[in-house]
């Protein structure tokens, strides 16, 4: 589920969520995804889904700027909900 794009991404990117780094490699990120259940979706339309049947209010244009939002690059988005 979690390929080496989305480790990277969320590597490059982790401290947009948390105040410091909660991996150092990709072992340690992948681990940490799983242990908090983090979602990879394919483009925005199944993000807007996502937080939708989560009940979360975003507004579809701000939903991929959400600090929880980790955009791939390939269309693609991941979610960590911490």
């Amino acid at each position: 589920m979690f390929d080496k794009k989305v480790i990277e991404c969320f590597l490059n990117n982790q401290l947009k969520l948390f105040p410091e780094k909660v991996a150092e490699n990709e072992a340690e990120a992948r681990e940490f995804l799983e242990d908090c259940f983090a979602v990879v979706v394919k483009g925005k339309k199944e993000l807007i889904e996502y937080f939708e049947e989560e009940g979360v209010d975003y507004s579809k244009d701000d939903i991929d700027s959400a600090d929880e939002v980790f955009d791939v690059g390939d269309g693609r988005y991941l979610i960590v909900e911490a």
